[in-house]
């Protein structure tokens, strides 16, 4: 099905006549535009754009249907007005339950969304770890959703009760202090951080042994200085010179002064992030509250220097 957030972007697109200018007015970043065009592309299966390194040029499939997106779009917006007139006015209670980097970062943007104001939910919010959470959505559970990630083909069992949706992926990167000599964004090969000291996640966990495997496939053998699997405090421990870490991009959002970012081309990983919903809770509100979950986590995804 075709995304009608899509369908608005193609028409600033349109309407500006590039990436940029579209995402500057719609609040986005250019990369989750033109991820966005991808995608309606894949989902129409038709060439909406000619691209080059400095411009886009629509195709007569991307004018043909921008003329009848202006029109889905209003028939939408009609849609919903008729149908917010018939229900009950009562908000719906939705119990979430979400992981600390999304809590800190993406949740505080979709409460300051104008959308957000007209979805007509009260939100009770309970921030932990994946496996907490889809504990919280068992029978009786305390949850009705929760966003939970998980790390290469790691994988949590949940009931057959529950409807999960993939949303985004938050890459990881490799940051090291900043006074060992490297540039951010600086390409390395991996062998070149081998014996280097390094953070590392606490041995046994499901993050822990993929990560462990991954680097042995790269040849990189860290010296362990320390364990941690929180984020900041990694960070913070890099910035102070201590070692090498591995951290998710939505954490560098708050990067301290003190550590560089590397491309490394063969440490490719990410939290691949989920909504997980009890199928009897999955109302028409929530479903427009994990999409709008998913195009602002879309929006965030920047490079990170």
């Amino acid at each position: 099905m075709v995304n009608p957030v899509h369908l608005k972007t193609l028409l600033e697109v349109s309407r500006l006549g590039s990436f940029a200018a579209a995402a500057a007015t719609l609040g986005y970043t250019a990369s989750a535009v033109s991820q966005q065009m991808s995608a309606l592309e894949r989902d129409t299966g038709v060439v909406l754009f000619q691209r080059s390194a400095r411009s886009v040029v629509p195709t007569e499939a991307a004018v043909v249907m921008t003329r009848h997106a202006a029109k889905v779009l209003t028939d939408i917006e009609a849609l919903m007005a008729a149908a917010s007139k018939t229900q009950d006015s009562a908000n719906q209670e939705l119990r979430l339950g979400i992981f600390p980097s999304l809590a800190t970062y993406v949740l505080p943007r979709i409460l300051k969304n104008p959308a957000w104001k007209n979805l007509g939910i009260d939100l009770k919010v309970s921030v932990a770890e994946p496996g907490q959470t889809i504990q919280g959505l068992r029978t009786g559970g305390e949850l009705d959703l929760a966003v939970v990630f998980q790390v290469g083909q790691t994988g949590f069992a949940w009931p057959n009760t529950i409807n999960r949706q993939w949303i985004g992926d938050d890459d990881f990167r490799v940051v090291l202090p900043a006074g060992w000599g490297f540039r951010s964004d600086a390409k390395v090969a991996a062998d070149h951080l081998s014996e280097m000291p390094w953070i590392m996640h606490h041995p046994g966990t499901s993050d822990a042994m993929v990560i462990e495997r991954l680097f042995a496939g790269c040849n990189l053998h860290p010296r362990v200085v320390a364990h941690s699997d929180d984020f900041h405090a990694s960070l913070e421990m890099a910035a102070a010179g201590l070692g090498a870490a591995l951290v998710p991009e939505l954490a560098l959002r708050n990067k301290p002064a003190g550590v560089v970012v590397l491309d490394v081309p063969e440490i490719r990983l990410a939290r691949n992030v989920f909504a997980l919903i009890i199928n009897d809770r999955k109302t028409a509100r929530v479903q427009l509250f994990v999409d709008l979950l998913a195009e602002t986590l879309a929006g965030m995804r920047t490079a990170v220097n």
